[in-house]
């Protein structure tokens, strides 16, 4: 199922924007669960509606684990990197089809003579 909501093609671009894991010491402590697992819950979660809490065990890991490497990487904003990637990817191979394409703006006025 991982490689079913996580492709090939995806995984290689995500492997060049994901932060490297911090070191641990390993004296008991249990193993990390590898990103790809990770990313692929995440998927999961956000394609169906399912809650961090009613996670199947199918994926390795936990809601509450998924959930805190959402969160790291959000924080270190692999997401737009990763987007910014795929672009990239798709653009340099023709393949970004810009007839259907939306540019979004937002304008505030300057309060207290701000230019």
């Amino acid at each position: 199922m991982v490689e079913r909501l996580v492709p090939d093609g995806p995984w290689e671009l995500f492997q060049k924007v994901v932060p490297e894991a911090p070191t641990r010491p390993q004296c008991g402590e249990r193993r990390r669960h590898g990103d790809r697992e990770v990313w692929a819950t995440i998927v999961f979660v956000t394609t169906t509606g399912c809650t961090w809490a009613q996670l199947p065990q199918v994926f390795g890991p936990s809601g509450p684990t998924a959930h805190r490497r959402f969160t790291e990487w959000s924080r270190a904003r692999v997401w737009a990197k990763l987007h910014r990637l795929a672009l990239d990817e798709l653009g340099s191979r023709g393949e970004l089809d810009w007839s259907r394409c939306a540019v979004d703006s937002v304008n505030m006025r300057a309060l207290k003579g701000g230019t």
